[in-house]
C-alpha cells in the first residue's frame, strides 16, 4: 500500500503552535503537504463600492507570515507548498499528481465566501473519494463548547461573556511537533509571489507608525515576551489600551489573530502563566476580554451569515444613508477639516493601523456626522487596515452605524470632546496633520473656532493650507474654547486631562471596550 499523504489546506492558521490541522495529519499519513494558496478573488473589488480588496499593508505582511512559516517547516523537516490559483482547484490538481492522497484537512472559517471555498474542496474530494476533515481554531472558544446553540447566541456581549466565563472552560494548547512528517517526494514548493505580482506596490515604511511589526508566527511571540515577560506593560494595559502614540500601549496583536500567526488560546494560557508568576489585576484581565470580543463577533458571523454585510444590518432596520462621494473622498483622504478624524485617516493610510480609540470615532463620524452608508467605511478599512477580520471590522461597524443585534445603539462620539480627552495636549493630531503644527495645545482640535490673529501665527488659512470643516455638529460648540464663566472664547478649545496622548485620561479607564455600549451618550 502506497504511503498515505494528506494536504492541510491554510488559511488564516498561520502557525505551528496550539495547530489541530498538523496535529491530526501528523497522526494520519506519512507525507504532509502544508499547502498556501494565493487566491485570486482575494485581490479582487470589494462587494459594494469595488475598492481593491487586499491593499498593500496587508498584503506586505501576509508575505512576511508566509515567508516565515515556510522557515520555520524547514527547521520541522517540511516546507510550505505555496501555489497561485482558487484553493479547489490547486487541491483537485495535488489529488490527481501525487500517488495517495488519503485526506484533506482544514480550519473551518466563519464567512460566507471561505465557507464556500470549503464547500467547493469538499465537492472535489467527494468526486475524488478523498477524505475531508475539519477542525475548529479561531477561536479562544471552542463553538462546541458554548454553553448554548449558536443559533440562541445571545445578542447582548455582556450575557455571551458572562455565559462562557462560568460554564465554558479554555482548551489545552496542541503542542507544535519536534519534527514534521516530510513532503511526498517529487513535490516542488513553489515560489512565494512578489507584491507585484499580486498587483500591489511595496508600501513605504513610515517612521511615525504605532505598528513597526512583521508578520509571522516568530515575531508575534517575540512581540508577546517584549509585552508580558520583558517589559510588564500587559500588567497596565487597561489603562494604556486608549493611547495613540507608541508601540507598547496597546498589545497589538489584532494583526497577527487576523492570520492565525498566533492563537488565542496560546494568549490566554500566557496571561493566565503571567497572573500566577507575576501580578493579576484588571489589565490582565481585559485582554481576555478583548479576546472573548473577537470571539463574540466570529460567533455573531456565524448565527447571522450574510447579514453581517447587508445595508440594512442584522436589525433589518432601513436607514436613508447617503452616497456623497466628495465627503467620503475627504473621509477616506483624511481631508475633512475635523483634525481628530483626519489624523487617524492619515495614520490607516500610511501605515495600515490605526487605534481602537480612533476607529471608533471615525466610524461615528462616517455614521452619525457625514450619514454616509456604513459598508464605505467597512470596505475602506478592508483594503488598508493589515489586522482586518472580517467579523470583527463589519460587526464593528454595524453597532456603529446603529445596526448591530445588540438593543443600544445610536451612540455618537463627540469628535471634539473625544479629541480633547484622548489627545488632550495635541501631539497625535500634530503628527500626523503637520500643516497644523503651528497650533499649540489643544487649541489644535478645532482650529475654526480661532481668530484670524491665532491662525496667522501658526501659519494656517483655512480653505487653504486646511480645509474647512465639511459638517459641524451643534454638540462640538460645547468644547471649543470655554473661558471661566462659561462664555464661548474665540482663542483655543479647553484642553481636559492633564496627561499626554498615550495615556487614558482617569475618568475614562473604566470604559467598556467600545463606545457602543458605553451607558452614557456624552462621549
Amino acid at each position: 500500500m502506497s504511503a498515505r499523504t494528506v494536504i492541510c489546506l491554510l488559511r488564516q492558521d498561520l502557525r505551528l503552535h496550539d495547530h489541530e490541522v498538523f496535529h491530526w495529519a501528523q497522526s494520519h499519513a506519512e507525507h504532509i503537504v502544508p499547502l498556501y494558496c494565493f487566491d485570486p478573488r482575494h485581490y479582487l473589488g470589494t462587494a459594494v463600492y469595488n475598492l481593491p480588496r487586499t491593499g498593500p499593508f496587508r498584503l506586505r505582511f501576509l508575505l512576511d507570515s508566509i515567508r516565515d512559516l515556510r522557515s520555520a517547516l524547514l527547521k520541522k523537516g517540511s516546507t510550505l507548498v505555496v501555489r497561485r490559483g482558487r484553493p479547489e482547484e490547486v487541491v483537485e490538481d495535488l489529488i490527481r499528481s501525487l500517488p495517495f492522497v488519503s485526506a484533506v484537512v482544514f480550519h473551518q472559517e466563519v464567512a460566507s465566501e471561505e465557507r464556500a471555498v470549503e464547500q467547493a474542496v469538499k465537492e472535489v474530494c467527494a468526486q475524488m473519494k478523498v477524505k475531508v476533515h475539519t477542525c475548529w481554531g479561531s477561536t479562544l472558544y471552542h463553538r462546541d463548547d458554548l454553553p448554548f446553540p449558536l443559533a440562541r447566541l445571545p445578542d447582548v456581549y455582556t450575557q455571551f461573556r458572562k455565559a462562557v466565563e462560568t460554564q465554558s472552560r479554555v482548551r489545552p494548547l496542541f503542542l507544535s511537533p519536534d519534527q514534521m512528517r516530510p513532503l511526498p517526494p517529487g513535490l516542488e514548493e513553489g515560489a512565494v509571489p512578489t507584491m507585484e505580482e499580486l498587483g500591489q506596490t511595496e508600501p513605504v515604511s513610515d517612521p511615525r507608525s504605532a505598528f513597526p511589526c512583521s508578520g509571522g508566527e516568530s515575531q508575534v511571540l517575540a512581540r508577546l515576551k517584549h509585552y508580558f515577560w520583558d517589559t510588564d506593560s500587559v500588567a497596565s494595559y487597561k489603562e494604556t489600551r486608549n493611547g495613540l502614540i507608541g508601540v507598547d500601549y496597546s498589545t497589538k496583536f489584532s494583526s497577527w489573530l487576523a492570520l492565525g500567526c498566533i492563537s488565542p488560546r496560546y494568549i490566554y494560557h500566557q496571561v493566565r502563566q503571567y497572573e500566577s508568576e507575576r501580578t493579576a489585576n484588571q489589565s490582565t484581565y481585559w485582554v481576555i476580554f478583548e479576546l472573548l470580543w473577537r470571539d463574540y463577533f466570529k460567533f455573531v458571523g456565524v448565527k447571522y451569515g450574510n447579514r453581517l454585510f447587508h445595508l440594512k444590518g442584522l436589525q433589518d432596520k432601513s436607514v436613508p444613508w447617503k452616497k456623497d462621494m466628495t465627503l467620503y473622498n475627504a473621509w477616506k483622504e483624511g481631508r475633512t477639516g475635523i483634525p481628530f478624524v483626519d489624523a487617524n485617516m492619515r495614520e490607516m493610510a500610511m501605515t495600515g493601523f490605526m487605534s481602537n480609540r480612533g476607529r471608533q470615532n471615525v466610524a461615528s463620524f462616517l455614521t452619525k456626522d457625514l450619514g454616509l452608508d456604513w459598508r464605505m467605511g467597512a470596505e475602506w478599512f478592508e483594503y488598508l487596515l493589515v489586522d482586518h477580520d472580517v467579523c470583527s471590522n463589519y460587526g464593528n461597524w454595524l453597532y456603529s452605524a446603529g445596526l448591530g443585534n445588540d438593543p443600544r445603539e445610536n451612540r455618537k462620539f463627540n469628535m471634539i470632546k473625544q479629541g480633547l480627552d484622548y489627545d488632550a495636549d495635541g501631539d497625535y493630531v500634530r503628527r500626523w496633520v503637520p500643516e497644523l503644527q503651528g497650533l499649540g495645545g489643544g487649541e489644535v482640535h478645532a482650529p475654526w473656532a480661532l481668530g484670524p490673529s491665532a491662525l496667522n501665527h501658526a501659519q494656517v488659512t483655512l480653505g487653504t493650507s486646511y480645509p474647512h470643516p465639511v459638517v459641524m455638529a451643534p454638540e462640538w460648540s460645547r468644547h471649543t474654547g470655554r473661558k471661566a464663566g462659561g462664555r464661548q472664547s474665540d482663542s483655543c478649545p479647553s484642553a481636559r486631562g492633564k496627561k499626554g496622548p498615550s495615556h487614558t485620561p482617569k475618568q475614562h479607564k473604566d470604559r467598556g471596550i467600545d463606545f457602543y455600549f458605553s451607558k452614557s451618550k456624552n462621549l
